[in-house]
């Protein structure tokens, strides 16, 4: 067993160099006490095993209510209806998550995502187009951020006009909390409610407006709260997301340019390779807060009630057993079914998992294709990684795209 003490902060120093740090704390156990930036204490679950139980733990719930007095003292605020993602499917247990899952599963199918592969192709197409003159770019901004907010945009039906500070603004509901957090995400959750309202008089066809369909039956299913809650959630999970997931992919690939010459000779590989890209660098790296509503204990530590717990998706999915022995420090385009934990698991396994996967094999397969001379133009080790937050991924990518 362990005590209660604190076994690291997690600092942006930390988060730069996070792989190595994680596998160092888990190398004392898999579940170690943590200070997060925003002053908080909580238990980071590090190891695949423990994260698999502490994902779906009867006692691990979403309700917030146990540890209120913690999160209030460290100014942690989103979780209460009509606050960041408060309300969503994201911080509600069943049987509401059920209810709010229900409604949107359909729009996140397998089936239904494969139908807009088209439309992805023709955006990623035309953000490589733009990029071709130019021999030097950021690739995030250039590239691993547009397209899934276009794609998400589009979804969602955000006017193209106001898809800038639409990003601007999601951006902060993932981030540590602070005065200009709260202020973004205030005034993100305004934007929504206003653009519902824009919908609600003017359905056009999209998600949200089929959401707020949904609302205005008589029964009652969805209110209006639960709409701006969902609209903010599949934002963050349908941009935020994959932004870090193209970026974490692009990173291992310049680090190991055998990989990518490897993709491109064998491009039937990417399906695979995005799985891999997934296990090596998760772009979530720590889910939201489970909250101790009982008693319990998690690989040999006691967590009591009201106790807040971290699992760390990007930790636990490098410690993920493989059906090979190769190194799993590095990335293996070849890696037969590599195993993860990158969307969760259990009942909030990421509904928005089988667009993330098309929408990265498409953005990287093409990618490679455009640019097969792409290289750092900057050393790796100088990339500035996200500091803060939830989030796992480079906060630019500057690349010269032809030899």
């Amino acid at each position: 067993m362990t005590d209660d003490t604190v076994a690291a902060t997690i600092t942006p120093e930390f988060k730069a160099d996070a792989p190595r740090q994680f596998a160092a704390l888990r190398a004392g156990g898999p579940v170690r006490r943590i200070r997060l930036g925003s002053g908080l204490e909580a238990w980071a679950v590090l190891s695949y095993e423990e994260a698999r139980a502490a994902l779906t733990h009867p006692h691990l719930r979403k309700d917030p209510e146990p540890a209120l007095r913690a999160l209030e003292s460290a100014n942690i605020t989103g979780h209460k209806v009509g606050e960041g993602f408060g309300g969503s499917m994201l911080f509600t247990d069943p049987p509401d998550h059920t209810r709010l899952r229900r409604l949107v599963a359909p729009t996140f199918s397998a089936r239904r995502t494969g139908m807009l592969a088209g439309r992805i192709q023709e955006i990623t197409s035309e953000l490589l187009d733009a990029m071709e003159p130019s021999d030097e770019v950021d690739l995030i901004e250039s590239f691993c951020a547009p397209l899934p907010m276009t794609v998400i945009s589009e979804l969602l039906g955000v006017p193209v006009d106001e898809r800038a500070q639409f990003r601007v603004w999601s951006q902060a509901l993932v981030g540590i909390p602070s005065a200009e957090q709260r202020e973004y995400a205030g005034l993100f959750h305004r934007y929504l409610a206003e653009l519902v309202e824009r919908k609600r008089a003017a359905p056009s066809g999209d998600l949200l407006s089929d959401l707020i369909a949904q609302r205005d039956e008589d029964d009652g299913r969805l209110s209006q709260a639960e709409v701006i809650a969902m609209a903010a959630l599949l934002v963050v999970a349908g941009h935020d997301t994959t932004v870090n997931l193209l970026g974490n992919a692009v990173m291992a690939l310049l680090r190991q340019p055998e990989q990518a010459d490897l993709l491109r000779a064998k491009p039937d590989l990417i399906a695979g390779a995005v799985e891999e890209f997934l296990r090596l660098d998760s772009s979530v790296e720590q889910a939201t807060f489970r909250f101790a509503a009982e008693d319990l204990e998690l690989g040999g530590v006691p967590i009591r009630r009201g106790d807040v717990v971290a699992v760390y998706l990007a930790a636990a999915s490098r410690d993920a057993p493989q059906e090979d022995d190769a190194d799993l420090t590095l990335l293996d385009v070849t890696r037969p079914n590599a195993r993860h934990l990158a969307f969760g698991h259990g009942i909030h396994h990421c509904i928005g998992a089988p667009l993330a996967r098309m929408e990265a094999s498409i953005a990287l397969g093409s990618l490679l294709r455009r640019f097969p001379g792409m290289r750092p133009a900057i050393p790796l080790t100088d990339v500035a990684w996200i500091p803060n937050g939830m989030m796992r991924g480079p906060l630019s990518l500057p690349v010269r795209l032809h030899r």
